[in-house]
């Protein structure tokens, strides 16, 4: 006949209940979420103290000689120069570079196999408002980040049909894939979208480092959509993928 063993507060620590628990009466205490928790917190913490430096150029790392252990400033100091020498010897374009269709495997494609390549494809109307801002934001991007690829083209030169309502359109492209896909501005701010959000988008894809200080102080990324193109590459004629 069962036995009914008598139980206050199962989740107690006493001695009962430990008794209770080695003989399977009662389940075993989950364990406290309180040092995960606390874990967390110190972690964090330390990462804001590695960090603190970031984005600070060199002439604000010397005002902060009085302030700082003088052996982190220089390490940190020497990180950033390393940082901007990668930076210099990668900076290779600079300009926003007009694309030719039979030309599109070799400067986009092909080229991704370096580095990132960002195509937009432009609308082939003066009064597309979100078009022309990308335009211009675009070269913005261009010269700030010369280690990315930036391009333009005409989105119904490019592929043969392309809905005027779908421009602008970002093409990110890695390793020969496009690996993201933005139909208008309208995943980032619309009309009202700044170099900001398309920093993020940047750091979003990998195409720069979340601690570049290039970017620093954009706070968490957010911007870009998760979309991607249906499986047919620009310049390729032969597939017949309704794009509406």
């Amino acid at each position: 006949m069962p036995v009914n063993v008598p139980i206050d507060d199962p989740n107690a620590d006493t001695e009962w209940n430990d008794i209770l628990r080695k003989h399977g009466v009662i389940p075993e205490k989950s364990p406290s979420p309180t040092p995960i928790i606390e874990e967390a917190i110190i972690e964090a913490r330390r990462l804001a103290h590695e960090n603190r430096l970031g984005g600070k150029g060199l002439d604000e790392l010397d005002e902060l000689e009085d302030e700082e252990d003088e052996q982190f400033l220089e390490k940190y100091r020497k990180q950033r120069l390393a940082e901007l020498a990668t930076i210099s010897k990668t900076s290779v374009h600079g300009d926003v570079y007009p694309l030719q269709k039979p030309d599109y495997a070799r400067d986009v494609t092909e080229a991704s196999q370096d580095g990132f390549v960002f195509v937009h494809l432009t609308s082939s109307l003066g009064t597309n408002v979100e078009s022309r801002l990308l335009s211009e934001l675009w070269r913005e991007l261009a010269r700030k980040y010369g280690d990315v690829k930036f391009c333009e083209i005409r989105a119904n030169m490019c592929i043969e049909g392309y809905p005027e309502k779908n421009c602008p359109t970002i093409l990110a492209y890695h390793k020969g894939d496009i690996g993201r896909q933005l139909v208008t501005l309208k995943e980032l701010r619309g009309k009202e979208s700044r170099l900001e959000d398309l920093e993020r988008l940047l750091v979003s894809v990998g195409a720069v480092k979340p601690n570049d200080h290039r970017v620093v102080g954009l706070g968490r990324h957010s911007g870009g959509g998760t979309s991607t193109i249906r499986g047919t590459r620009p310049g390729n004629e032969d597939d017949d993928d309704d794009w509406d």
